[in-house]
């Protein structure tokens, strides 16, 4: 998983996975100007896990290699990314990512590129490593703020290893949010009701 799971298979396959992707047609500017800084989720607004609570790390400046097996910056301009790395004590992990764009328009686009790269996630996957299986499954989009959606994501190695991640993409402005939870297992220990409400809040939150 591109999480916290010093044994999944989604951690083995993202150097490859890297190299995908769609570009984003953006004006070719700078950095986008300062502004308010986006809110974050907190530990307690992950879906819960049954055995362990979750801890937050801290606010970080960049972006987080953990999205890298489907999200990248590669193709985009140089926004305001910060991100915030959530762990349990078992195989569970999540990761939050915001980016502020120049405009609500660069946002718009930035955030169909992000659902697009998810959306085709799992096809890369397969194409780049021939001993991977991996399904893709959207699971719709939210009404909050400018809108947001949910995909799930499923990948299995031909020696066995098999992860399940959620990931979502929502805008408030021009601001965008990705979230990623993910754990070993498959579409069956997937959380989505929780993690639908995980996203609702994470957008609504930005401001």
């Amino acid at each position: 998983m591109s999480l916290r799971l010093p044994v999944s298979a989604l951690t083995a396959l993202t150097a490859a996975a890297l190299t995908a992707g769609t570009v984003l047609m953006a004006p070719a500017a700078g950095a986008a100007p300062r502004a308010a800084a986006p809110k974050f989720l907190s530990a307690s607004q992950l879906p819960p896990h049954p055995t362990s609570s979750w801890t937050a790390g801290p606010v970080t400046d960049g972006f987080p290699e953990e999205l890298g097996l489907c999200v990248s910056t590669e193709g985009v301009p140089s926004y305001d990314y910060r991100y915030r790395q959530f762990r349990t004590d078992l195989d569970t992990g999540a990761v939050q990512l915001t980016v502020v764009a120049g405009t609500a328009a660069q946002a718009k686009a930035l955030a169909k590129h992000y659902d697009d790269l998810i959306r085709t996630c799992a096809d890369r996957i397969e194409e780049s490593t021939p001993d991977a299986e991996a399904e893709g499954r959207d699971y719709g989009t939210l009404p909050v703020e400018e809108g947001a959606r949910v995909r799930g994501l499923h990948t299995e190695t031909s020696w066995g290893a098999t992860d399940i991640s959620l990931f979502s993409v929502g805008r408030d402005g021009r601001t965008v949010t990705v979230v990623e939870w993910g754990q070993l297992g498959d579409f069956t220990d997937a959380p989505v009701a929780a993690f639908k409400k995980t996203t609702t809040t994470a957008v609504d939150k930005l401001y």
